[in-house]
């Protein structure tokens, strides 16, 4: 069964290199499985990254035994859904850097995220490439 993005079109990959999704297989797939819905496909900034980090999720750090290559800004990532919020509303919230908050690659954006938030939201943190 294939999967749609937030524009109701084909979900496409997110990364390859690294690879990402709760699979590995390089798209933010929606899985019952995964408790932590990595169905946002982001492009990573350091500010998020530093901020990942403080919440106690170090994504920079590489972890061979768990097939995580660590995260450099630029890389593009399947995040857990609910971080990426947790980034949106610290950003509102403490006046954080806008960068805190990792662009959206859209067309690899499982749309199963539009129950969370609004399509209006997503297109405001577009990725441009």
């Amino acid at each position: 069964m294939s999967e749609t993005n937030v524009l109701g079109e084909p979900l496409e990959p997110c990364s390859t290199d690294p690879e990402t999704g709760f699979e590995r297989d390089g798209c933010c797939g929606e899985h019952p499985q995964d408790r932590g819905r990595h169905e946002l496909c982001a492009v990573m900034t350091d500010e998020f990254l530093q901020f990942s980090k403080r919440q106690g999720n170090d994504l920079v750090t590489p972890r061979p035994q768990l097939n995580f290559p660590g995260l450099e800004p630029g890389d593009r990532w399947c995040l857990c859904l609910g971080r990426w919020v947790e980034a949106l509303q610290a950003t509102r919230r403490e006046q954080l850097p806008e960068t805190t908050v990792p662009p959206v690659v859209l067309d690899a954006t499982n749309e199963a995220v539009l129950d969370t938030v609004d399509l209006e939201t997503l297109e405001a943190h577009a990725y441009d490439r």
